[in-house]
């Protein structure tokens, strides 16, 4: 991974390149954590060898997994970084092009790159924060 910050002051906006291999979650929460990001925009163009996607399952409270085991292209990634109890963490969505047209989306699990993402976290100098709902299930951003 490699990122430049091309905008300064209270609402910094970052470039982050993340190289084949990398799994975009982990990279970002990394990055989030490294740069105590407390509430954040992100957005991502590129492409994935392999993604894992979730549908939220209300019954389970949890994600059914959606496996995609092909190169696909990144069509959407947008999201937010708020911070939990473990720090901060992005929340992902993605709409995957698959080779036939057709597309897969939904919560990003995992997924390794091929061969680039491009993304686009701007910050704010605010702090959101996640609590965790047992009644859903989820951490969810808590505006009190």
């Amino acid at each position: 991974m490699k990122w430049q910050q091309v905008q300064d002051g209270p609402s910094a906006v970052y470039v982050v390149v993340l190289d084949p291999g990398e799994d975009p979650v982990a990279e970002l929460t990394g990055f989030a954590r490294d740069r105590s990001l407390g509430a954040s925009q992100v957005t991502a163009v590129g492409a994935l060898s392999d993604a894992v996607v979730g549908w939220f399952d209300r019954q389970a409270k949890d994600y059914r997994h959606i496996p995609v085991d092909e190169q696909c292209e990144v069509l959407s990634l947008i999201g937010d970084i708020a911070v939990a109890d473990a720090g901060p963490v992005p929340h992902l969505h993605a709409v995957l092009g698959l080779s036939d047209g057709s597309t897969r989306g939904g919560h990003l699990l995992s997924g390794r790159v091929w061969p680039t993402l491009e993304v686009v976290v701007r910050d704010s100098p605010a702090e959101l924060a996640k609590t965790h709902r047992p009644d859903i299930g989820l951490a969810l951003i808590d505006l009190g």
